[in-house]
This record gives structure tokens, C-alpha cells and sequence, in this order.
């Protein structure tokens, strides 16, 4: 059996496991392709992280059998430029930039579907910028690309528009810039001339319970294989846990289907994975659409492998060695499965970060559950990488389990369990962080969006 060369741009330890426990893995080995440091830290260089990329492959003595990546840019860029570059399956660079940046992404969507909400660019070169026409308070202001939600922001007013309009002025460049740079290896249509990378997008706010839809496209086919609920803490847009599978009724999940389907076949997307972010208001029966992704959420592999036996990352390697993508279905230990996140909503240095050995004897002692601590010891909050414009992430928490109130009470007993082991701020931040999580009610929450 001829064993295959997969290199993962990105790859990081807690990945390592699961790509390793899919199928077929035995035929796979798995080489890191650039470090998350070299990604994510600082102002990224595309051109430098394709270079110091060409010369690891250059200097491998195997084959190179597949590129893939499940993070955002710079990773879901520089996998069809690579691929391209080493003849390895991928979907069209234009067609993840289409996804990526968020204005011509609108403009795509608009053309498949109405599902949508109204969207406008923001003149961040005014003397004294202004809403776009037509789009109303509240909304969101949020760079053409960033990771994850940074620098997005949600104003109700032009007071707080003004200050979301400063905020991004500055932090625009660190990923615009690089984005710009791969903007100039595309012929861009005339909506897109001298749009660039570095662009202000502002669009209406959405109501309702936010819905992940995941999928691939395998051969000009859009397949949907899962859609998750997205819940968020209590007045606040920071994410408390996906769930999976999804608690909608079935006839709006068959919608969500649909539109999937119909805004994948415009963006023009071919042998690749993707998680689209929708918003379902149960009062108006309206679905919006939020943001598209051109990769699988690596956050969900747990949560697949718990419901269907299979991580989502199979979709990704399957589709990259032009094998079939198909998932098994609930063929898992748990009929249901989330990924919660536990966080902290002030700044802080952290102390007392639980080790290795404690994390396994929790893990031990609550079976469905893995736990992932995000701050290292003595780290300050506010610079950690990736985190949303309102919170930070002290861990992540993945549970299975018979259904909702048996995630909960996992959840609630690995916080309580790490609450004894760290600390996140000063003396009597654990009397605060337990406040927060009592005050979380997101079951309650779920209940009064949908009805």
C-alpha cells in the first residue's frame, strides 16, 4: 500500500490526534507545512510564507501527495497557490478569495440569493466617514478580511460608529496589507477595481440563533453534510458553544441546504470544503446569511467524530486525493455534541494554569469530554492571537453526550473543576468568572430567540 505525503499548513498538536484517528489514516503521514507563529504572529507576509513553504517542499524527498489547511487566510490562500505551484488538488485561488474578502463575497452572494442583509462599503480615507446608504443602525463594522472577529464591531450609533471607524483605521494594515498582495494575483471584475484588500465593510445586523451549514464541493456537486447551532453568552456576541447536530425544524434546515447549495455553485468553488455562518430569526422565519468560509471548521472535528463516528477533516483529505469525501452518518458514541467556550471578559495575566496531568484526570473522570486551555502561564490576555473585539478564551471544552442537559452538566463540571486550578486575573477573579458562568443561561437564551 503506497503511503501518501499530506503536508497541513498550520498544523498544530491538537489536531495531530484527530487527523490521525480518521480513516484510512494508517496510509497517511501528516507533515507540518509552516508553524501557526509563522501564520499568525505579526504582520504576515504572503510572499515570504510561500518562500519558506516552497523550500520545505523543495527539500522533501517524497512525494507530495496533498496541500490542505483548515484555518483562514493566510492558510486558505496559500493552499491553492501552493497547490497550484506543486500540482496537488485544490479549488481556484478565486474562488477562496471570493469567499474571504467580505465585500466581493456580498457582491457574489447577492447574485445567488436574497438571503442576505443590506451592505455597504465604508470610506475609511474620509475626513468624516459615514454610513453607507441604506444601511440603517444598528450594524456591524468589520475589515474586508481579519481573523477570526477581530476588529469587528458592533455600533447601535454614530458615536460608536466614529470609534469602530478609528479602531479599524489602525489595525486595518496587519492583514489588509498581506491580502492586497494576493488581490494582485487575480483579474478582478469591475465591481472589485481599486477595491483592494484594505476596505471597511458595514452591513445591518441579524437577529435570530446563528446556524453553522458545513459541506464540500466533489465534482461540481454541493454536498451539505451537517448544520450546528452557534450559541452565544447572554448579551454579548462572543460565542458560549456550538452544538451539533442543530435543534431547528427540519423544514428550515432543508432551507439552509438550498441556499448553501445555490451561493457555493455562484462563488464557483470545486474540491474543497466549506462552513457557511447563517442567522435563522424564528419570529420573522427569515434566514440571513452572515459569512462564508472557505474551509471546514477544524473547532467541529470533535463534534463529528462524537455524533458520526468521523472527524470533518476526512471531507478535507478525501477531497484532496481525489477520493470520496462522503461522511459516515450517526454512527458515533453521542447522539449529540458541542464545543463550549469558556471565557473571560475582562483583561488579566493568568496564573496557575493546570498541567498536562490535570487536564487527563479530569478528562478520565467525565468521560465525553476533551479539554484545551488557550493562555500559557503568566500570559496576558489581551495578547493572545485570535481573540473576538469583547472576550477572551481560557479554554475550550468538548462534550458528547445524550443531549443538551447532559453537555451542560459536563460542561459545568470541567469549569468547576479547572476554576480550582487557575486563575485568570487578581485575587477574587474566581468569585467574578463564577458570576459570569451562573449568569449564563443558554438554554434559556435559545428559547427566547426561537419563539
Amino acid at each position: 500500500m503506497d503511503e501518501k505525503n499530506i503536508f497541513v499548513i498550520g498544523l498544530d498538536e491538537a489536531n495531530v490526534p484527530i487527523l490521525e484517528s480518521g480513516p484510512g489514516a494508517e496510509r497517511f503521514r501528516f507533515h507540518r507545512l509552516l508553524t501557526v507563529e509563522d501564520l499568525q504572529s505579526g504582520e504576515v507576509s504572503v510572499e515570504d510564507l510561500i518562500a519558506k513553504a516552497e523550500g520545505v517542499l523543495d527539500a522533501f524527498e517524497g512525494s507530495v501527495d496533498a496541500i490542505v489547511g483548515y484555518w483562514d487566510f493566510p492558510v486558505s490562500t496559500l493552499v491553492p497557490i501552493l497547490s497550484e505551484r506543486y500540482g496537488t488538488r485544490s479549488t481556484s485561488l478565486e474562488s477562496v478569495v471570493k469567499c474571504e474578502h467580505k465585500y466581493w463575497s456580498r457582491l457574489e452572494q447577492q447574485k445567488a440569493i436574497e438571503e442576505c442583509p443590506r451592505f455597504g462599503r465604508v470610506d475609511l480615507e474620509a475626513r468624516d466617514p459615514r454610513p453607507p446608504e441604506g444601511v440603517r443602525f444598528p450594524m456591524w463594522l468589520k475589515p474586508a478580511l481579519a481573523y477570526s472577529s477581530e476588529l469587528a464591531f458592533s455600533v447601535k450609533d454614530e458615536e460608536e460608529f466614529r470609534t469602530a471607524v478609528s479602531r479599524i483605521r489602525e489595525g486595518i494594515g496587519r492583514v489588509g496589507k498581506p491580502f492586497d498582495a494576493v488581490l494582485e494575483r487575480l483579474e478582478l471584475p469591475p465591481e472589485m477595481e481599486g477595491v483592494g484588500g484594505q476596505v471597511c465593510l458595514a452591513e445591518e445586523a441579524l437577529s435570530g440563533v446563528q446556524v453553522a451549514v458545513e459541506g464540500y464541493v466533489h465534482q461540481g456537486e454541493v454536498t451539505v453534510y451537517g448544520v450546528l447551532d452557534s450559541i452565544d453568552y447572554p448579551d454579548s456576541p462572543s460565542f458560549l458553544r456550538h452544538q451539533y447536530p442543530s435543534a431547528l425544524p427540519e423544514p428550515v434546515i432543508r432551507r439552509l441546504h438550498d441556499v448553501s447549495r445555490r451561493v457555493m455553485r455562484q462563488i464557483g468553488m470545486d474540491g474543497a470544503t466549506f462552513s457557511i455562518e447563517y442567522f435563522y430569526d424564528a419570529a420573522t422565519d427569515e434566514i440571513n446569511l452572515l459569512e462564508i468560509n472557505p474551509r471546514h471548521s477544524q473547532s467541529h472535528a470533535e463534534l463529528f467524530t462524537y455524533v458520526d463516528g468521523v472527524p470533518n477533516h476526512h471531507c478535507m483529505i478525501s477531497l484532496a486525493l481525489g477520493e470520496d469525501p462522503a461522511l459516515p452518518y450517526r454512527e458515533g458514541p453521542y447522539a449529540m455534541a458541542a464545543k463550549w467556550y469558556y471565557r473571560w471578559f475582562a483583561d488579566g495575566v493568568v496564573h496557575d494554569t493546570p498541567v498536562d496531568e490535570e487536564i487527563e484526570r479530569i478528562e478520565r473522570e467525565i468521560p465525553g469530554v476533551r479539554i484545551d486551555v488557550v493562555p500559557e502561564e503568566g500570559q496576558r490576555l489581551s495578547q493572545l492571537e485570535q481573540q473576538d473585539s469583547y472576550s477572551f478564551e481560557l479554554a475550550h471544552i468538548f462534550t458528547g453526550g445524550d443531549g443538551e442537559e447532559d453537555l451542560r452538566e459536563k460542561y459545568d463540571r470541567c469549569v468547576a473543576a479547572l476554576n480550582l486550578l487557575f486563575d485568570a486575573t487578581a485575587p477574587g477573579s474566581r468569585h467574578e468568572q463564577r458570576e459570569q458562568r451562573e449568569q449564563t443561561e443558554p438554554e434559556q437564551e435559545m428559547r427566547e430567540q426561537s419563539g
